[in-house]
């Protein structure tokens, strides 16, 4: 199976199909607008206006699952990320990323890009890990989603290239991207 078996829950209701964005490189973020990570948001954009041409397409997914930080519905979500973010890539229909009612395809990216852990060097990468396993220890188990704006970075054959964490910021992984954008 590959990410281009998958479907994508637009925002209007409808299904589209992962195989659209064949031959793009894809950023896929688990999104939540009123959390303090959101100040990601300017910088996917800024990537998204510099890459898009190029064939980069971010695709953002609400989730609602940590700390309550995507209240609302679908419109309302999309409304307020475009209006205080200024938002012009896709932003697609509220889902699960952990538990029971995982979207499949963050269970596939998942299978694909384990958590490696955060990144002890920094400071950032520190306070997140001891964040998650104090406070909520049941996500930091396994492999899956620890937080939001987990970042999973895709090439355009469709292969996940890379899965970077909450504290990874858009602009770090610029080098990569630009590598991935260069390669057919």
């Amino acid at each position: 199976m590959s990410i281009f078996s998958y479907q994508v829950p637009f925002m209007d209701g409808h299904n589209g199909d992962f195989s659209a964005f064949k031959g793009k490189v894809l950023l896929i973020v688990n999104t939540a607008s009123r959390c303090s990570y959101s100040r990601q948001f300017s910088e996917l954009q800024q990537m998204y206006e510099k890459y898009g041409d190029q064939g980069l397409e971010i695709l953002a997914f609400p989730c609602n699952q940590f700390n309550d930080k995507e209240p609302g519905n679908n419109t309302e979500v999309a409304e307020y990320c475009r209006s205080q973010f200024q938002i012009s890539f896709p932003i697609l229909e509220k889902i699960e990323v952990v538990g029971r009612s995982m979207h499949p395809l963050f269970r596939y990216l998942i299978e694909e890009a384990p958590f490696q852990g955060y990144d002890l060097n920094r400071k950032e990468g520190q306070w997140m890990d001891t964040f998650v396993k104090e406070k909520h220890p049941e996500l930091y188990q396994g492999d899956g989603i620890k937080w939001n704006f987990t970042k999973f970075l895709i090439d355009r054959s469709g292969n996940v290239h890379g899965r970077y964490e909450t504290t990874v910021a858009p602009l770090e992984m610029e080098s990569v991207i630009q590598v991935l954008l260069k390669n057919s």
